[in-house]
C-alpha cells in the first residue's frame, strides 16, 4: 500500500509540474503580448483552490484531477458571446494578428523544451551515479572479440564523441548499426583505436541491447541466487541464497540472459555449476525441471550488480549548459524518431506506454533520488513538447497548422472545418490514450 501511494504522488507531482510549466508558457506569453486571460487551471473537475490575480483578471485555479490544464481566454471559443467591449475586443485571442496567435499555441511545447533544458543542466552539476564504459565481459568469436577488445578495457570515445558512461556508449553505437565505427579504448594507460563492423538487425536498434547483442560485449555482472524456490530442481541440488554463479557447464557468466538460455535449453539433464559461497568455489550438479514449453527450470530468483560498480559523474559549469542543450536536442530526435518508426510500423506500437507506465517510472525514479527525478521529468518534458506539436487538431501543432493556412488563404478558415477536423483530432488523441493504457495493462498483468 506504501508503495503504491509512493507511486501515485511521484507520479501526481511529476504531471501536475509539467503541466503546470505547459499552461504557464501558454499564459505567460499571452498575457506579455496583451491578450487577455480570464482562467489558468492546473487539472480538471472541482477546485480545490483558486484565487484571482492582483488586478482581479484571471482566475488562478488548483483542480481535483491533476492530469492536464487549460488556459481560457477571451475569443478563444468561437461560440462566445460577440458583444464585447472595445477595449476587451482588442484584447480577444481570435482578434490578434496570426503571429502573435502562433506565438501562444507554441509558447506551451517551448516551455516544455526550456524546463528539459535546465532539467538536465541541473543533473549535469549535481552529478550522476553512472555505470563506467568499462568492458567486463566479451563473448567468444563475437564481433567484439575479432576487434581486439579485451575485458578492462574502457571506451572513452565512440567515433568522435566522447563518452563517460554505459548508457551513452550505448546510445551512441545505437546510431551506427549497420555501419562501421572506432571505438577508442583504454587499456593499461594505453590509447587504442579498435575499428568494428555493426551488421543491420532485424529489429530496430532501439529495441535491443547494441554493445551486447551485436557487438557481444558487457560490463559484466555478478550474478547471484537471491531467492531458492520450496522444492524447486536448485533446492534439491543444494543451491542457498546468496550463491555467486561462475560457470554453467563450463562457460563462464557474463550476463543473465546467458544464464536463462543455458539453463532452458538443458530441461532433464544434468548442468554443472561453478558457484561461489561466501569464500569457498564448489561445484554443484543441478537437474533443471522441464516446464509445459520443455524448457528448463532451475526456481531460483536472480540478482545482478555491476562487476565495476558505479561512478560519479559531475560536469563543470559551462559543460553542463552544453549538455543541457545537447540532450535535450538528442531526447527530442529520439522521440520523433520512436513516433515515426511506430507510424511507419519499424517499431511496434506495443512500446507505447501510457498513464501507468509513466507512473511506474516515476516511483522507481523518485526512490533512486533526485537527479533521476529530474532526468525522468526532463525526458517527460521533451516528450509532452513533442507530442504537442504534432499536427494534430485539438493539439499546439494543430492550431499552428489551422493558422498556417489561414495566412495562405488570407482569412480564417470556417467553424464547419474547425469543428469537424476537430473532431477529428480529438477522436485520435482518445483512440491513442485508450491504446496506451491497453499496453500498460497488458504489461501490468503479464508481469
Amino acid at each position: 500500500m506504501a508503495e503504491i501511494l509512493h507511486t501515485t504522488l511521484a507520479f501526481v507531482v511529476a504531471i501536475a509540474l509539467l503541466i503546470a510549466v505547459h499552461e504557464y508558457g501558454h499564459f505567460s506569453i499571452a498575457r506579455r503580448l496583451g491578450i487577455k486571460v480570464e482562467k489558468f487551471s492546473i487539472g480538471f473537475g472541482p477546485a480545490l483552490i483558486s484565487w484571482r490575480s492582483r488586478d482581479g483578471e484571471v482566475l488562478y485555479v488548483v483542480a481535483a484531477i491533476p492530469l492536464g490544464g487549460y488556459v481560457k481566454m477571451l475569443g478563444e471559443n468561437p461560440d462566445e458571446p460577440g458583444d464585447l467591449s472595445e477595449a476587451d475586443s482588442a484584447r480577444a485571442f481570435n482578434r490578434q494578428p496570426i503571429w502573435k496567435r502562433a506565438a501562444v499555441a507554441a509558447a506551451g511545447p517551448a516551455y516544455n523544451f526550456v524546463f528539459a533544458i535546465f532539467a538536465y543542466m541541473l543533473v549535469a552539476w549535481l552529478g550522476q551515479s553512472v555505470l563506467p564504459p568499462v568492458v567486463g565481459y566479451v563473448t567468444p568469436a563475437s564481433i567484439a572479440e575479432q576487434a581486439g577488445l579485451q575485458s578492462g578495457d574502457r571506451v572513452v570515445k565512440i567515433g568522435s564523441r566522447e563518452v563517460h558512461s554505459w548508457q551513452q556508449m550505448e546510445e551512441l553505437l545505437k546510431g551506427h548499426v549497420g555501419d562501421s565505427v572506432t571505438l577508442n579504448v583504454i587499456r593499461n594507460e594505453r590509447a587504442l583505436p579498435l575499428n568494428v563492423n555493426m551488421p543491420i538487425q532485424k529489429k530496430d536498434a532501439l529495441l535491443i541491447d547494441v554493445a551486447d547483442e551485436v557487438l557481444g560485449f558487457n560490463p559484466g555482472l555478478i550474478i547471484s541466487i537471491d531467492e531458492v524456490m520450496n522444492s524447486s530442481a536448485a533446492e534439491r541440488a543444494g543451491l542457498q541464497k546468496g550463491d555467486i554463479i561462475q560457470q554453467i557447464n563450463g562457460i563462464t557468466i557474463g550476463n543473465v540472459n546467458q544464464f536463462i538460455t543455458q539453463v532452458q535449453a538443458h530441461a532433464d539433464e544434468d548442468v554443472s555449476l561453478v558457484v561461489k559461497r561466501d569464500r569457498t568455489v564448489m561445484s554443484l550438479t543441478v537437474i533443471p525441471t522441464a516446464d509445459s514449453e520443455q524448457k528448463g527450470r532451475l526456481g531460483v530468483r536472480l540478482a545482478s550488480e555491476s562487476l565495476h560498480g558505479t561512478e560519479l559523474y559531475r560536469m563543470g559549469v559551462f559543460k553542463g549548459v552544453q549538455y543541457g542543450f545537447v540532450r535535450t536536442w538528442e531526447m527530442t530526435a529520439l522521440t520523433l524518431g520512436v513516433f515515426a518508426k511506430m507510424v511507419t510500423s519499424a517499431i511496434s506500437p506495443d512500446n507505447l506506454g501510457g498513464p501507468i507506465a509513466i507512473a511506474q517510472l516515476a516511483g522507481k525514479t523518485a526512490d533512486l533520488g533526485l537527479v533521476y527525478f529530474l532526468s525522468f521529468l526532463a525526458l517527460i518534458s521533451v516528450n509532452l513538447g513533442v507530442l504537442n506539436l504534432l499536427p494534430i487538431p485539438i493539439l499546439d501543432g494543430g492550431l499552428l497548422v489551422y493558422l498556417g493556412l489561414e495566412k495562405l488563404r488570407g482569412k480564417p478558415l470556417s467553424s464547419r472545418f474547425l469543428e469537424m477536423t476537430q473532431i477529428v483530432g480529438l477522436a485520435l488523441i482518445i483512440s491513442l490514450m485508450v491504446f496506451a493504457f491497453y499496453n500498460d495493462l497488458s504489461r501490468l498483468f503479464r508481469g
